[in-house]
């Protein structure tokens, strides 16, 4: 009883660290486009009753709301759907919608725990709780859980529980297998519709179910005896079974099937980028790509991917850390190969090989090589890091030495990662976010809500979502720049903004020069001012508080 319950404290702690590392100053850094166009605008005019601005307008109508289908090509739209009960407890701001994504956080990490003792007992579930608990990838990604969609890890963790439980019931109960199974289709389901590349984790478990599967039939042939009881041919109703599943599989997928009738917007995204994506990913240079993949992979070890919030604080020792945590678990299973006979692969495999399949799939995109694509496979790092430590308990030779080995590796990984999760704080309470993560947007929502300008000209990607969120839909831009050319205004863009200049009450929106993503905006648009005898001029700026000018007002003048 003691045993048990400190294990089940273990998580308690886990989750407390987490929870308290995470909703530390939460409105910070400033709203994330991605933040805002992927769960709170859509969420935040469902609870209010705004017309929904759905990506390529395809929307559901259920009762009195018109949900939208995607909010992307290749992005479903559940968090919308899960961050409206957030907004209606917590109001239409930030940190309401950032608690979605750190609950979200927290379930991952419970699964974590839970696969973990499943797998190979409390020390590894313990382990595995606490490294994932202060990981500055996870505690940062998981604040701003929408701009990189940490929906999908919970999915990934939970059908790799569900999938785990699945392979248990094989021998003994049918029905609990098919329950099981249908539980696995229903999430890799709910993954997919969540994002796109859930596929790679629905690859990787493929792949992996499909190994044991062949190795136990191996072992079976080898030595029969060895068969369970329970074991039987497959039953009549087998048929049932997979079907069952394919229908559990679809039923989240129906979105994501009535979006692509309609507009085709997912299969155009994909097969328009196969060859080279939209920003410019060769996808047939796979082992350069799969390079970039791999350093990517040591990247969410050192935390060093955050320099948004103010100043990169990377914990230098992890990558040779968890190298010496699996070094340590080889030699104490080696050792132990004449302790038990006979003897088990190490369950730290399990997760090393889905980490390592997923990696290698990563390498082809439709988009470019985000990093932040990895916070669907980041829990898979604590988890075989727990697995491993685990290892150098178990019976053998030098196991004493092996088991203080492994538990100082932890304790050094989980106090350096705990650093550099702090030092993060201190850096994002000095900067309040750099870039595209600032939280000058807040002052600039503020300036344009108090002054009445409805509906500014945006110049420039990522003005148009956060600014109607935060001002709950009292400012909403419209956006003329196009999407057509990054290093220069189209050919259409005079024709799209001209019709505002004929009204000196509009302004403009647009980035400093060294923060602008559609360059040559702000000259087209000048360029046309001055052919009518008008003359563009600075209205208002605002900085992020480094004192580096983020946004600029424009209006133009006779």
């Amino acid at each position: 009883m003691l045993r048990r319950w400190l294990s089940v404290a273990s998580l308690g702690l886990a989750l407390l660290a987490f929870l308290l590392l995470g909703s530390r100053q939460l409105d910070l850094p400033g709203l994330h486009y991605d933040e805002a166009k992927e769960a709170g605008l859509n969420a935040m005019q469902l609870l209010t009753g705004q017309p929904v601005t759905a990506f390529r307008d395809a929307t559901v109508t259920v009762g009195p709301w018109r949900l939208p289908l995607m909010v992307q090509d290749y992005i479903g739209s559940l968090n919308v759907l899960l961050a409206v009960p957030f907004l209606a407890v917590g109001g239409v701001n930030v940190v309401a919608l950032r608690w979605l994504p750190l609950l979200t956080g927290a379930g991952t990490l419970a699964l974590v725990w839970l696969i973990a003792r499943r797998l190979h007992g409390p020390v590894a579930a313990a382990i595995a709780a606490g490294l994932l608990a202060v990981s500055p990838s996870f505690v940062f990604w998981s604040r701003q859980g929408v701009f990189v969609t940490n929906l999908t890890a919970l999915l990934f963790m939970a059908s790799l529980w569900t999938g785990l439980r699945w392979w248990a019931a094989r021998p003994r109960s049918p029905r609990q297998q098919r329950r099981w199974l249908w539980l696995t289709a229903l999430l890799w389901g709910l993954g997919l519709y969540a994002k796109l590349l859930f596929l790679w984790a629905i690859g990787a478990l493929v792949i992996v179910g499909l190994a044991l599967l062949a190795a136990e039939r191996l072992a079976l042939r080898r030595h029969p005896e060895r068969r369970p009881h329970a074991a039987r041919p497959q039953s009549k109703d087998a048929w049932l079974t997979w079907a069952g599943a394919a229908i559990c599989f679809l039923i989240p997928l129906t979105p994501l099937i009535i979006f692509n009738i309609r507009t085709g917007g997912t299969l155009t995204s994909i097969f328009g980028n196969l060859g080279r994506s939209y920003y410019g990913v060769d996808n047939s240079a796979y082992l350069p790509n799969l390079a970039a993949r791999l350093g990517q992979a040591a990247t969410l070890l050192r935390g060093d991917q955050f320099w948004y919030l103010g100043e990169v604080q990377a914990n230098a020792w992890a990558v040779w850390l968890a190298a010496g945590a699996l070094a340590a678990a080889a030699v104490a299973w080696a050792a132990g190969l004449t302790a038990r006979a006979p003897r088990a692969l190490p369950t730290f495999l399990l997760p090393l090989a889905l980490l390592l399949l997923a990696v290698a799939q990563s390498a082809f995109t439709v988009s470019d090589l985000f990093v932040t694509h990895f916070a669907l496979l980041l829990p898979l790092i604590p988890l075989t890091a727990g697995l491993a430590v685990a290892e150098t308990f178990e019976r053998g030779r030098w196991r004493p030495a092996l088991a203080a080995v492994g538990l100082a590796l932890s304790l050094v990984w989980l106090a350096t990662d705990l650093r550099s999760t702090l030092a993060y704080h201190r850096v994002l309470a000095l900067s309040g976010g750099v870039g595209a993560h600032s939280d000058a947007i807040n002052g600039l929502a503020d300036y344009l809500d108090a002054a009445g300008y409805r509906a500014p000209v945006a110049l420039d990607w990522g003005l148009d979502a956060p600014l109607r969120f935060l001002t709950a839909g009292r400012v909403n831009p419209v956006e003329v720049f196009g999407y057509d050319r990054l290093d220069a205004a189209d050919e259409g863009f005079v024709g799209r903004v001209g019709p505002y200049l004929t009204d000196q009450d509009n302004v403009y929106l647009a980035h400093a020069a060294e923060q602008t993503v559609f360059q040559g905006r702000v000259q087209a648009l000048e360029a046309a001012a001055n052919s009518q005898g008008w003359l563009l001029l600075q209205q208002a700026w605002f900085a992020q508080r480094s004192g580096d000018v983020l946004f600029i007002v424009y209006r133009a003048v006779p």
